[in-house]
């Protein structure tokens, strides 16, 4: 066997050993973590979980001077371990591929930290382990930087519009109000007036529901061209720090959530504020709607407008 095809399956500490760039660095090294968790991109991965190898080496900066037995001048083996369940606890990930990119960019946020081989396999997807291996600098973690930090993230102003207010004649100058205040804009809504199909499973009624919800985000985007309908977590950031309305559909992010809201989607009201929480928003403006019944442990400051108001 050649050394590459050896390497390539081999711990990922040999590869660090024989990769290692010129000048002395230590290795700290975590082998045959096992967790169970809900991944990936299949329906059969949907509602189950599943166990989920993981093998990392990081190489570090030594240090020379004499440590005196000190925990706090060297990287712990806890950052690396924190590193994977901050990871699985953020959003429920489709890739592995995503899931090792976060990883490695977390623990490279470490000022000790030089290298970071990670290796994740699924256990339970066929006779053998199915998985990935990337290898990061922190150079090129600062190159492509992911999640903005919590001081940079945006706090906007999320409005929800009931179906009466999305046929109102006004509804461009809402908007024009909104959009000429400082804070970020996302608008969401709730499904049409017309039932949504009934399955008579709960699983697929969620999905059928959310998606009921995500028809009339694309009537509102009718409505007005300023309006762009939006699903993923990457695409909302990027539309906050570029100044686009986004009409939030809720599916992915609903699914995905790994603490989902308890709402169902009957009450996008409730739905809405659950996601006004999770992108930390300024304050939710509810237009046309009652507020939820537990409005005051909304984690966002609430507040309702008539929808036959001019003025917001």
């Amino acid at each position: 066997m050649s050394t590459e095809i050896r390497l390539a399956f081999a711990h990922p500490s040999e590869r660090s050993h024989a990769t290692a760039p010129r000048g002395p660095l230590d290795r700290i090294s975590l082998r045959d973590h096992i967790v169970e968790v809900e991944i990936g991109a299949f329906q059969a991965e949907r509602g189950t979980t599943q166990r989920v190898c993981f093998n990392i080496v990081v190489e570090v900066e030594p240090v020379l001077d004499p440590i005196d037995d000190d925990v706090d001048r060297i990287l712990s083996y806890d950052r690396v371990t924190e590193a994977i369940a901050h990871e699985l606890a953020a959003e429920r990930l489709n890739l592995l591929e995503t899931l090792a990119e976060r990883i490695a960019e977390r623990i490279l946020s470490e000022p000790q930290a030089v290298r970071a081989f990670v290796r994740i396999e699924k256990l339970d997807r066929g006779p053998g382990a199915l998985g990935v291996e990337i290898v990061r600098t922190r150079g090129q973690v600062s190159e492509h930087p992911g999640a903005p930090v919590d001081d940079d993230r945006p706090h906007p102003r999320l409005v929800y519009l009931s179906n009466a207010a999305i046929a109102a004649p006004h509804l461009p100058g809402w908007i024009d109000q909104l959009q000429a205040r400082a804070r970020p804009l996302i608008l969401c809504v709730g499904a049409p007036d017309q039932p949504a199909p009934r399955s008579g499973h709960a699983l697929t009624q969620r999905r059928i529901d959310l998606l009921a919800i995500e028809q009339n985000a694309w009537v509102l985007a009718a409505r007005d061209p300023r309006c762009v309908v939006v699903s993923t977590r990457t695409e909302l950031d990027w539309a906050m720090k570029n100044g686009q309305i986004s009409v939030w559909a809720p599916s992915k992010i609903v699914l995905d959530a790994v603490d989902g809201p308890s709402a169902h989607p009957s009450d996008a009201v409730a739905l809405a504020a659950w996601f006004a929480g999770q992108f930390e928003a300024g304050e939710m403006l509810v237009i046309g709607a009652d507020l939820p019944a537990d409005a005051a442990a909304a984690q966002v400051p609430l507040r309702g407008v008539p929808a036959d108001r001019t003025t917001l």
